[in-house]
């Protein structure tokens, strides 16, 4: 399973440093958006997503 980031995003940029992956990029300018080909949840470098602990509107969640 991987990460995404909902409408909610305020695209503040906090999570794109955290990303060991660089799977979070810029999207259409509005929201940020995680590839879903290269996120790992922070899988063999971090106990839990990045990305979650540092957004401060909580709008990234576990993709479906």
């Amino acid at each position: 399973m991987t990460m995404k980031i909902n409408e909610d995003c305020i695209a503040c940029g906090a999570c794109i440093p955290e990303c060991p992956t660089e799977s979070i990029s810029e999207g259409d300018g509005v929201l940020y958006v995680i590839d879903q080909t290269t996120c790992v949840e922070c899988e063999g470098h971090y106990d839990s997503p990045q990305c979650v602990s540092v957004c401060p509107v909580v709008c990234i969640v576990k993709a479906a």
